[in-house]
């Protein structure tokens, strides 16, 4: 892999856990990518805006061809080739990128992808890296489905922030899976997708694991945020006071990102992170607690939360007074505001703020 494109550690002394790479081949490095959805989209662009004067253009591929088309006439050709196929992907590149929606397109991606090298089989080293979130026992299936082909290696790479953070390079990247492979790959994403990575080690399941610990976590702290929200406009407090508390005291940037959604009603999950990949989400970490005889109630009551709102929502849909068509996940605070008598997605409605002044 082209030497000119690796970082030296000074450069990202703390972010990347990996010396860097010995010096590789000559042979020009061709990055594919699947996967344009609110996150990949994003990070297929980075990274092509990253390269594009190194390498040969980013190879992309997805489901809906418009997403690529849109990223070819944003970046050009000389940045964005698009590939017709799956196996035209996996069999041209040298590291190919997936960020897919569930673990079922995951599969059924990475099977097209064996069928192609098994016509193939590839001559040199090939590192397929995984990014969605995923049960962790699938990362196991994939490692096993592309050990069978000669000189492949399969890491697992999930990452953790929502779409902005996507778009501004600043996604923490968790890793697992082959050393080498994670040294190579991890010069590749830091700068160009975020700013740092976390090294689980060479189990392919760990990083998939972290990652759903981490969702876990934020979707019970965004199940108290709109309780607490909810409370707040109830008492008559207002949840714009109870909002400027906490960016006072929990500031964190997570937290106040969702929680801006909720005080805006702002739950459009065309652009942000929509309800049905939380609801996945939140069904695998409790899945994985329920397997490790661990519980989470905070992660049981989120998940409620959203399956209530989900079907609120739905019921708007069939009645045709929908005002989006995908909802946020931060829109989970519907579920509060409905069983303490409010709107669900309008908190302009309903009981308002009143001041003792």
């Amino acid at each position: 892999m082209a030497s000119n494109l690796l970082q030296t550690p000074a450069l990202h002394a703390g972010t990347i856990p990996f010396s860097r790479p010995p010096t590789p081949g000559v042979h020009p490095l061709q990055i594919g990518f699947c996967g344009l959805g609110a996150m990949g989209y994003f990070m297929a662009r980075n990274l092509a805006n990253s390269f594009k004067s190194h390498l040969p253009p980013l190879l992309v591929y997805n489901r809906t061809v418009a997403k690529s088309q849109k990223l070819l006439a944003e970046l050009g050709a000389s940045a964005v080739k698009v590939a017709d196929t799956l196996g035209q992907l996996a069999t041209e590149c040298d590291v190919i990128f997936t960020c897919l929606v569930n673990d079922d397109v995951v599969t059924s991606v990475y099977n097209e992808f064996a069928k192609a090298l098994v016509q193939s089989p590839p001559t040199k080293v090939k590192i397929f890296v995984e990014m969605s979130t995923n049960y962790p026992a699938l990362a196991g299936d994939l490692d096993r489905l592309l050990s069978r082909f000669p000189h492949t290696r399969f890491i697992t790479s999930p990452i953790f922030g929502p779409p902005p953070a996507a778009d501004k390079a600043t996604l923490v990247i968790a890793m697992s899976g082959d050393y080498r492979s994670k040294k190579e790959v991890a010069f590749l994403l830091v700068p160009a997708v975020g700013r740092k990575v976390i090294d689980l080690g060479e189990n392919v399941e760990k990083a998939s694991t972290l990652k759903l610990i981490g969702n876990g976590n934020l979707v019970a702290a965004l199940e108290l945020l709109a309780e607490t929200l909810t409370l707040g406009e109830k008492s008559g407090i207002g949840q714009q006071t109870v909002y400027d508390l906490i960016t006072e005291i929990m500031p964190a940037p997570g937290l106040l990102a969702y929680g801006n959604k909720m005080i805006n009603d702002s739950f459009d999950g065309s652009v942000g992170f929509a309800m049905d990949g939380g609801i996945k989400d939140s069904s695998h970490v409790l899945r994985l607690s329920a397997e490790l005889n661990c519980p989470m109630p905070a992660v049981s009551n989120a998940h409620l939360s959203m399956i209530t709102t989900r079907a609120i929502h739905q019921a708007q849909v069939v009645s045709g007074t929908q005002q989006w068509d995908i909802i946020d996940e931060s829109a989970l605070i519907a579920s509060s505001r409905v069983a303490a008598g409010l709107n669900p997605f309008d908190s302009k409605k309903g009981t308002g703020v009143v001041r003792e002044d």
